[in-house]
């Protein structure tokens, strides 16, 4: 499953704006598509969302950017097996710096000796996090009128290029999209329009056929 920046804002809790410029600086980027040149779609993977979220909540509790970036240049020179550190090592801060859980006991008990206010479970976040892949990625009904007829809609959750695929079940060639499920549903009830106007030029011509058949 790969997510586009609207998802990934969606997700993460982190702006668009940040998105840019973690991508631009090697702080966190996406790993499946970066940016190829303006107007190009950057694709992140479900690592790159855990890392997000973790670099978000280590700012939430006061870390800064550059003690982050700096945390990631020493966890891919000492863990180059990793493809993204942030997204499977677990971490432990006091709001001010970042240590990382090890194997080692004797390691975790020397950096337990301080008292730190910040944990960060990592299996917890990404439960979490699936759980909200989950519910943002399903799909859900809604009913539209159209010429005095009551249809149900499908509304599908675009992960990739954000926005709402939109599609009628009594009438599956009405098909629409749109950014908001405000527009999916107006983008639909033109298509449903547009279909029932065109079955009902189809009955028009057939009945008129069978006549000329019948004379």
């Amino acid at each position: 499953m790969t997510f586009g920046k609207k998802a990934v804002t969606a997700l993460t809790g982190v702006t668009g704006r940040q998105l840019d410029y973690w991508a631009r600086t090697g702080v966190i980027g996406p790993s499946i598509k970066p940016a190829a040149g303006k107007g190009t779609r950057r694709e992140y993977s479900f690592k790159d969302l855990v890392a997000l979220k973790v670099s978000k909540r280590l700012k939430d509790e006061g870390i800064s950017l550059q003690k982050i970036r700096q945390a990631l240049t020493w966890l891919r020179r000492h863990f180059p097996d990793l493809k993204q550190p942030l997204a499977e090592l677990r971490f432990l801060t006091d709001g001010d710096t970042i240590f990382v859980l090890e194997r080692d006991r004797d390691k975790i008990l020397d950096v337990l000796q301080s008292q730190f206010v910040f944990s960060l479970a990592l299996g917890q976040l990404i439960e979490s996090l699936r759980g909200e892949v989950r519910e943002l990625a399903k799909p859900r009904e809604e009913k539209v009128v159209v010429a005095g007829q009551t249809f149900t809609v499908v509304l599908t959750p675009d992960l990739e290029d954000g926005g709402f695929t939109v599609q009628c079940r009594e009438e599956p060639a009405a098909i629409s999209h749109g950014a908001t499920i405000p527009e999916a549903l107006d983008n639909i009830m033109d298509a449903l329009e547009l279909c029932l106007k065109h079955e009902k030029e189809w009955q028009v011509q057939k009945a008129q056929d069978e006549r000329t058949r019948a004379g």
